[in-house]
């Protein structure tokens, strides 16, 4: 998925428009961290993100390469003393998505309304915990190789470089500023080349800030990351480990929380027929006629299709195979959803546009006073789509690169895994997810039963399958980013895993004789109470408690126009989605494998074998 070349245009003076150019930080602090990582950052002043000023919080970069620097942002714990508090890292997915994300749309200390204020965000994760944030790899969101100035090209999504710090007047002012050069030799191209950056990132931050630094540290991810990464990074932080390598200081992981992750794509996508035709979600959202049923069916199992290229790229391993694969099973199965549908494919409850979560956070992070507040070298971008590309030649997104393995590894070794999943969510769904925890095949998990998540609002908000240190959660009402959509659930979860207890109830402290007991079948149905059948308008306020959106002012409602904060949020909203819709829609005059229906399995039978498999 090889983006052209960035261009160099050149502006007339007459065509120069006013826009924001970000200049170096000043009064950064450099400190060696372990194994010789640098680091440099700025202590933030309390409203920024987190509005106490007792708790500190801290930003900047480890210089961990040449050309190489990687933004992290840490949070103290609010309620556990932070010299003794657990360290929890999150990072979100993509590839390529910044974890800012998590940060300000999740599960970080605060949020950004629609006035552009940071606001207490009472569910932080930092609330049990100190947090530490990290852009990654190389080019996310405030991470960079080297910075330029450029603009965000509306139709394409890539950037132009600027000879200098002036925005031409046919570059809208929102899209000009200073960005990482997209360089995809300096950022990570496959899942096992992100790990070592990962772990220089934590040296250089532990060293810097050795009362932070724990013997024992929680890992918690989402999505592609969640599934791909966690497991991966994991165990080179093991492999580090037992180098014993001169001024390193040790990752030993306690936890691993993961969710909605992107596991193994042989097994996602069946998920997405299943999840869509036979047997369904949960939310009754499934109008598709027969025909397209049929046309979605083949062209998962059809000879030579989705499933037969994704077994031909984990078996033979080759980048072209695995890209070509990907592509294929992207356009002609994930995205049938999209075409029939218009729905979110991260939360079917809604139609597209969906406003949630809303991202007034990101002209936020591109106002100058929180630029030099954390000490930031570019603008925010959401998503780059310079690492979405050097994953794509690689067709990682594809491969099943031993994470299941992993994680078995990571419970043989005493390290706790966490699976959860919003199951609203179409693009990593649940029944997947569901899968891939049966093939862990955790100790007693298989005689463990699903029981119900109970919370101190005593409200059931979802099912919870544990066997001893391995947990497969269900979410209910929930989309992707389950922080967002139910923080009162995700804060208790993670706060009873980190700290060794159930996960349904926070009663018992696990051992590896603790099962939860119940049918091995999670078989509640939301149905459609809360699902939209018209575009729900920006602006818009979810509400937690009755998993409904309610009209929170600020949009222009009734003439499908965005309000004024939401439309300037597009500054290097890059979509890797659509770029690669775009892309293969390219493409289409290459040859496509011809569907026969010769030797073509039943439907029947490969329903039943699936529906059964999930049941494993």
């Amino acid at each position: 998925m090889l983006l052209l070349p960035t261009a160099v245009l050149l502006a007339s003076a007459s065509q120069l428009a006013l826009a924001q150019f970000v200049p170096p930080p000043k009064n950064l602090t450099s400190k060696t961290g372990y194994a010789d990582v640098t680091v440099r950052y700025k202590s933030v002043p309390a409203g920024i993100c987190e509005q106490d000023p007792d708790v500190k919080s801290y930003a900047g970069y480890a210089d961990v390469a040449p050309g190489q620097h990687i933004f992290w942002w840490f949070f103290e714990s609010r309620n556990v003393d932070p010299t003794e508090a657990p360290l929890t890292i999150w990072i979100n997915g993509g590839p390529g998505s910044s974890s800012m994300i998590g940060l300000f749309q999740e599960l970080g200390p605060c949020r950004v309304n629609e006035d552009g204020d940071a606001v207490n965000n009472p569910y932080s994760w930092s609330n049990v915990s100190n947090m530490i944030f990290i852009d990654q790899p190389t080019q996310v969101g405030f991470s960079y190789s080297s910075p330029v100035p450029a603009y965000e090209d509306p139709n394409s999504g890539y950037l132009v470089e600027l000879p200098g710090n002036t925005c031409p007047g046919y570059a809208s002012d929102w899209a000009c500023g200073t960005y990482s050069y997209w360089n995809e030799s300096l950022t990570a191209n496959s899942t096992p080349a992100v790990a070592p950056n990962m772990w220089k990132t934590l040296q250089g931050f532990m060293g810097a800030f050795p009362q932070y630094a724990r013997q024992e540290i929680n890992f918690a991810t989402e999505s592609y990351v969640g599934g791909h990464y966690a497991p991966i990074v994991s165990e080179y932080f093991i492999q580090q480990n037992a180098l014993n390598i001169s001024g390193a200081h040790n990752i030993n992981l306690h936890h691993v929380l993961i969710g909605n992750g992107w596991y193994d794509p042989l097994v996602q996508y069946q998920a997405y027929y299943n999840f869509s035709v036979f047997p369904g979600n949960t939310y009754d959202v499934s109008p598709f006629n027969q025909s397209v049923k049929n046309q979605w069916y083949n062209n998962l199992y059809g000879p030579g299709n989705c499933y037969d290229q994704t077994v031909d790229c984990n078996t033979r391993g080759v980048d072209e195979i695995c890209s070509a694969a990907d592509n294929f099973c992207y356009q002609q199965v994930e995205n049938l959803y999209d075409i029939y549908l218009s729905r979110d494919e991260y939360d079917v409850r809604y139609l597209t546009p969906n406003p949630f979560p809303q991202s007034y956070y990101i002209d936020y992070l591109n106002t100058p006073r929180v630029q030099a507040a954390i000490g930031a070298y570019v603008n925010y971008s959401e998503s780059n789509a310079a690492v979405g590309n050097a994953f794509g030649s690689t067709g990682d997104d594809d491969r099943e690169i031993g994470t299941v393995a992993a994680l078995q590894r990571l419970l043989a070794q005493n390290v706790s895994v966490t699976m959860y999943f919003g199951d609203a969510d179409y693009n990593c769904n649940w029944l997947g997810g569901e899968v891939v925890a049966s093939h862990v095949a955790a100790t007693g998990y298989a005689s463990a039963g699903f029981t119900n998540l109970r919370t101190t609002d005593g409200v059931v908000h979802g099912q919870v399958r544990q066997a001893g240190k391995f947990a497969f959660v269900r979410i209910y009402e929930s989309g992707h980013l389950v922080p967002f959509f139910q923080p009162l659930a995700a804060l208790e979860m993670v706060d009873r895993a980190i700290n060794g207890l159930d996960v349904a109830t926070g009663r018992t402290v696990v051992t590896q004789a603790y099962r939860t007991s119940g049918p091995d079948v999670t078989t509640f149905r939301e149905g459609n109470h809360t699902v939209q059948f018209k575009v729900t308008p920006m602006g818009s306020v979810y509400n937690t408690t009755t998993n409904l959106p309610q009209s929170g002012g600020g949009g222009d409602e009734g003439t499908g126009d965005p309000p004024k904060t939401q439309r300037q949020s597009r500054r290097a909203r890059y979509n890797l989605k659509e770029a690669r819709r775009m892309k293969l829609e390219r493409r289409l005059s290459r040859s496509k494998a011809k569907a026969k229906a010769k030797g073509r399995r039943s439907e029947e039978d490969v329903n039943v074998n699936f529906s059964g498999w999930l049941t494993l």
